[in-house]
């Protein structure tokens, strides 16, 4: 059948020998994908501050994350296009150095500070994310043999779940650590000079933030990426025998990544609000923080393992295991209190760490000379973190701890794409 095998068969004639040539390449890719974890993740100890800064409710708090996923599905299309028109190690380079303006665009949004300026430079900086993702994934998932797709996305986007991980920490100790919101206990009532020193305790981290990104686009401006570009994509004229929606797998696999993301961004942007509660952890931020490290530390660990286990067991039986178990302990999260509901939260980072690479590979399988377009509607359906705003609204309205139900409905979805949505059709995709 054709797929990524075609396509690895292809990149072989040409001398690039996947798995040889390509593994220094995905090493410094690793790296990509480790700084955009680790900047994702800032922004959860960056709302419960701004929440704080600019006496916000959980509605307008989670509308600066929507706003963070909205640009992916604004920046999708003419990422793939800028990709195709200049090249993959241009377009990833052209992607930090947008993730750079953004970050020091934080600086006077801070100085002001503006809600509406914020806004602006957290789209700025997800637009540049979104150009990554659009050429990295599809990248990682295509320069080797299509059955080990799954293990071999699984792993480098453990190197995600690293960045991830250690982002609470610097957030935690830079942003929250620094600032009066994220020192005491219950979300005391803040002066106008309060809110105002806090609000630019965010410059120090962006600007390392920013310096950082500079340096790595100068990086990967100096090594010598392989020109995947031109080998990877069939002719215009093949591919217009092919239809994308001829292929379960795809078709449901836009609507698995669209919710899983409203569960996972659910999760990690409300956690250090709900185990700061009275009732569940009796936290401040910054200490709320340092359990933030251990939900995304379980994510790590969890891709480390599944990209082993995915060598001998079925990514769909993989999938449909954490999905069955992250529905379980979002219920738990949901109807108890104390500590156990916030270790059932906290365990959940573990189930979902498999999810987003698992969906990707499987909704890309069975494609071939379609897969870089498959490929595009995977990631533009990363924009389902947008809505973590209706969680927002339903904690404003129901309380925080009843909002996680949402979660526990997306948590069906994966399970019934594990199931049977992943299956591919079986059929030719000549028209």
């Amino acid at each position: 059948m054709a797929g990524p095998v075609t396509t690895s068969t292809r990149l072989a004639a040409q001398g690039h020998e996947p798995g040889a040539s390509y593994r220094p390449a995905l090493t410094l890719l690793a790296s990509l994908f480790f700084m955009w974890g680790f900047i994702t993740v800032i922004n959860n100890t960056l709302l419960p501050h701004l929440k704080s800064v600019f006496e916000l409710s959980y509605r307008q708090t989670t509308l600066l994350e929507s706003v963070w996923f909205i640009a992916y599905f604004f920046a999708s299309i003419p990422s793939a296009k800028l990709i195709e028109r200049i090249g993959y190690r241009r377009s990833m380079v052209t992607g930090l150095v947008i993730m750079a303006a953004g970050a020091l665009l934080m600086i006077p949004a801070a100085r002001i500070p503006s809600y509406g300026v914020v806004m602006v430079a957290l789209f700025v900086i997800a637009s540049g994310i979104t150009l990554l993702q659009v050429a990295a994934n599809p990248y990682v998932a295509v320069i080797g043999p299509a059955e080990s797709a799954p293990a071999r996305l699984n792993l480098v986007q453990a190197f995600n779940s690293m960045g991830t991980t250690l982002a609470p920490l610097f957030g935690g100790y830079l942003i929250l650590g620094r600032s009066v919101s994220g020192t005491q206990l219950g979300g005391a009532t803040l002066t106008q000079a309060q809110r105002l020193a806090d609000a630019q305790s965010v410059q120090l981290p962006y600007l390392l933030v920013a310096a950082t990104l500079a340096v790595l686009a100068v990086i990967i401006a100096r090594y010598p990426l392989p020109a995947m570009g031109a080998a990877s994509r069939a002719a215009a004229e093949e591919r217009r025998h092919h239809s994308l929606w001829r292929h379960r797998n795809l078709v449901l696999g836009v609507p698995a990544i669209f919710i899983y993301l409203i569960a996972e961004i659910g999760v990690s942007n409300l956690f250090i609000s709900f185990v700061s509660q009275p009732d569940i952890g009796n936290l401040s931020h910054e200490q709320a923080s340092h359990y933030l490290f251990l939900l995304w530390g379980g994510m790590m660990v969890g891709r480390f393992v599944g990209s082993s286990v995915m060598r001998s067991v079925a990514a769909e039986h993989v999938l449909a295991f954490a999905s069955a178990a992250a529905c379980a302990v979002m219920l738990v999260a949901t109807f108890a209190h104390g500590p156990v509901a916030m270790w059932a939260l906290i365990s959940v980072g573990l189930f979902h760490s498999i999810m987003f690479p698992t969906i990707f590979t499987l909704g890309i399988r069975g494609l071939g000379p379609l897969t870089e377009e498959g490929s595009g509607l995977l990631v533009m359906a990363i924009a389902g973190g947008a809505l973590v705003v209706v969680q927002g609204w339903l904690a404003d309205r129901y309380g925080l701890q009843w909002s996680f139900l949402l979660t526990a409905a997306c948590e069906l979805y994966t399970l019934f794409y594990a199931l049977w949505g992943c299956r591919t059709t079986g059929t030719d995709t000549a028209r």
